[in-house]
């Protein structure tokens, strides 16, 4: 126990959080003030905290508060009432999944998926930047320092590529790998680690070279064969490009193959992969019982609240949307290629999830960003859409 201005603090196995001590000699006061932290391997960036461990003298220490293993507050510290903390606990809770959002979201992603190739292209161009640099404020928090200037335009550069020139589309990864080790080996004054070089070469293929695939699958079947619901929308299509014509000559123009083969199979892929979420959700929910870990261990640790039941309703909400769609877009003996299609889109979702999850908890993070409000960052809602793309190509 330490007693600090008539209060005592808890000290415990709890890690102790210091901030800047004013101590008046021979009185023997002590100015106290709060850190606001969320996470013990993030107070590194407050460049006047220092962590004491339990083994510190009361002379030389000064006590804010306990700072637990999860990184919250203790409940036991005298400066936060019971009404006060649970207020703060409850802020910090994020509410349930919003139906309405999702809709919404899903009516903007459609959108964006029959926006034509170059809006396309564009705007995934864009996503790509903002979770790379999500990505790369990750791993600089944990003192790594990669190149990720270069992998940032590299990835831009295989988007690109990708949409105007598909046959140089592979070779931009190996391209910018080696121009970030020249970087490494001609600009760092000090010798460049493994950490720096992985998280840098991860950067480009995870979040560049694997998702960049989708847009070459956009670019598919620039005729379009119609597909059995085409009657239904066809009606649709003819009022939307009589107002087009009304348009200024520039704007049609950027919604270059609005339709292809490869949107609708983008459309059908997507929404399985959604629906294999929302499936999995509420199939742990309902009827979760046996943890992932029972099968790996390794994922388990990873996601401790995922089960096996969560997993087996995510593929049943895949499959049959698979099945639809296979049905939709006229596949040949659709009643198996549907279903098979939505197991493994249902699986590699799951493992990309998992990935996005690894990378966090061995960050130290709950989610990537803050971006998108109540749903966390770019990557948080991505992360099941970057496997499948290989797959799906």
């Amino acid at each position: 126990m330490l007693e600090i201005m008539g209060k005592k603090v808890m000290e415990g196995n709890a890690t102790m959080a210091v901030v800047d001590v004013a101590t008046t000699e021979g009185a023997g006061s002590v100015g106290v003030g709060v850190v606001p932290t969320t996470s013990l391997r993030t107070t590194h960036a407050v460049s006047p905290v220092r962590v004491l461990g339990s083994e510190d003298t009361d002379e030389e220490s000064s006590v804010v508060g306990a700072i637990t293993d999860e990184g919250e507050s203790s409940s036991e510290s005298p400066d936060v009432g019971d009404g006060e903390a649970s207020v703060s606990m409850k802020k910090k809770k994020k509410p349930s999944r919003s139906i309405l959002f999702g809709a919404a979201m899903g009516g903007i992603v459609a959108c964006w998926v029959f926006s034509g190739n170059y809006l396309f292209t564009t705007l995934f161009t864009l996503m790509t930047i903002l979770g790379q640099l999500e990505y790369y404020r990750m791993v600089m928090n944990t003192g790594v320092y990669p190149a990720r200037r270069i992998s940032i335009v590299g990835a831009c550069a295989m988007f690109v590529t990708a949409l105007f020139a598909p046959h140089l589309h592979q070779i931009c990864l190996p391209t910018f790998a080696m121009i970030a080790m020249i970087w490494f080996l001609t600009m760092r004054r000090e010798i460049t680690t493994i950490a720096e070089i992985a998280t840098t070469f991860t950067g480009m293929f995870y979040l560049g070279y694997i998702p960049s695939f989708w847009v070459r699958i956009r670019t598919l079947g620039g005729g379009w064969e119609p597909t059995r619901l085409a009657p239904l929308v066809e009606p649709m299509l003819r009022s939307i490009g009589s107002k087009a014509e009304a348009l200024p000559s520039f704007v049609p123009k950027t919604v270059h193959l609005p339709i292809t083969t490869g949107s609708v199979f983008i459309f059908w892929t997507w929404l399985c992969i959604a629906f294999s979420d929302v499936g999995a959700y509420f199939a742990g929910r309902r009827f979760g019982r046996t943890k992932l870990g029972a099968v790996s261990p390794a994922a388990g640790a990873t996601s401790p609240n995922k089960t096996v039941e969560g997993l087996v309703g995510g593929c049943v909400f895949s499959m049959f949307l698979a099945s639809v769609g296979a049905w939709v877009q006229k596949w040949p003996v659709w009643w198996l290629t549907g279903p098979v299609h939505g197991f493994f889109l249902a699986i590699l979702g799951l493992i990309g999830d998992l990935t996005a999850s690894m990378l966090k908890r061995d960050a130290g993070l709950k989610d990537f960003g803050d971006l998108i409000p109540e749903h966390g960052g770019i990557m948080d809602r991505v992360d099941s859409f970057i496997f499948t793309a290989p797959y799906s190509w």
